[in-house]
């Protein structure tokens, strides 16, 4: 592995120059991005800059329950064929996405393994922390100039909450508008979280608006399935922010079941209620056959510590990853219920 601890815009920039060099210029390069607003953004920074400079790049958005480094999601990339491949925004594994193929990770969550051969810009440990949209346009501006994307970094930024210590952000607040913005990550972040969780209408606004108001003013089919979406989530958090936690020790335990991705945003607001416990949201009914989780603190506990500590023999790569006061995972149901014991709640375990 290549780690290129990011210490500044060059840094990225030359990194990512240097990765693209040992593309096959030949076939269309692949990029391969998370279907959140900061993900989404760091897709359409670098497919946009991409395009600019004559490499135009066909962009697999990771959806629900896929994970890259999984063999069935292999077997459907490599029909691809890509002359290399660019991932953001998914995490740092260990192992080849697809081996053989030159590869790039723009990430900064907490690295979970060491890739092969592959080059890491990583944000991650650096203060304040760059997300996954920031490195991208910084990576861009390898290829030429990109002024006009900053707006994307802005939204990836806001989606992560990374909403201080970065003079592109303030810039950006002052240009297309600190409500336009904030309002815009609202309604991207809206089709990652329904019971579809196709994130295509947002993604295909950010390739093609030319700021947060473009896309926020109507005009575009893509806006009014978006608004469709933040409804079908509101409904389902109203309902499920009627479920009252259980507590034991110094962990809170929501558990719901409901096809949208809910799960963050019930964890998150149960964080402010309970500042002196970690907030677990369980949710049984978002994927068949598996039990997905959030976890946030207010306590400052590294929670991706607290995981590992706990983590039952079962749990894959879908478990524990993120930031330190932003995880969560994927179990299934004997492994749920291994965990469930072991943070202290027997009776929430789910057949088998």
């Amino acid at each position: 592995m290549t780690l290129q601890p990011v210490q500044s815009p060059d840094d990225a920039a030359a990194a990512f120059r240097a990765a693209l060099d040992r593309f096959d210029p030949a076939r269309r390069p692949l990029i391969l991005g998370h279907f959140d607003a900061d993900g989404l953004a760091a897709v359409a920074i670098l497919a946009r800059i991409l395009d600019r400079a004559g490499r135009p790049a066909d962009i697999r958005i990771m959806g629900k329950g896929e994970n890259p480094w999984s063999p069935a999601s292999r077997d459907g990339l490599l029909a691809l064929d890509p002359g290399g491949l660019i991932v953001t925004d998914l995490g740092v594994q260990a192992g080849p996405i697809l081996p053989g193929v030159p590869t790039v990770l723009i990430d900064h969550h907490v690295p979970q393994g060491v890739p092969d051969d592959a080059a890491v810009i990583s944000g991650n440990g650096w203060l304040p922390e760059p997300t996954s949209s920031l490195l991208a346009f910084w990576c861009a501006g390898a290829l030429g100039p990109c002024d006009d994307l900053l707006w994307l970094a802005a939204l990836g930024l806001i989606g992560d909450m990374a909403d201080e210590g970065f003079p592109e952000l303030a810039e950006a607040q002052a240009r297309y508008g600190k409500t336009a913005l904030r309002d815009a990550v609202s309604l991207v972040n809206a089709p990652r979280r329904t019971a579809s969780a196709d994130a295509t209408p947002a993604l295909a606004l950010l390739l093609k608006c030319d700021g947060a108001k473009d896309l926020l003013k109507g005009g575009h089919p893509e806006t009014d399935l978006l608004h469709a979406a933040k409804a079908e989530v509101a409904a389902a958090l109203e309902g499920a922010r009627r479920v009252a936690p259980r507590i034991r020790g110094d962990v809170a335990l929501i558990r719901f079941a409901s096809a949208c991705q809910i799960h963050p945003l019930i964890a998150q607001s149960w964080r402010g209620r309970l500042r002196d416990k970690i907030v677990l949201a369980a949710n049984t009914g978002y994927r068949p056959g598996w039990v997905h989780f959030a976890a946030r603190s207010a306590t400052g506990t590294d929670l991706i510590d607290f995981l590992a500590r706990h983590r039952p023999p079962g749990a894959g790569t879908e478990y524990g990853s993120g930031h330190a006061q932003a995880t969560g995972g994927a179990l299934r149901p004997q492994d749920w219920n291994d965990f469930a014991t072991r943070i202290g709640f027997p009776e929430e375990t789910v057949p088998q």
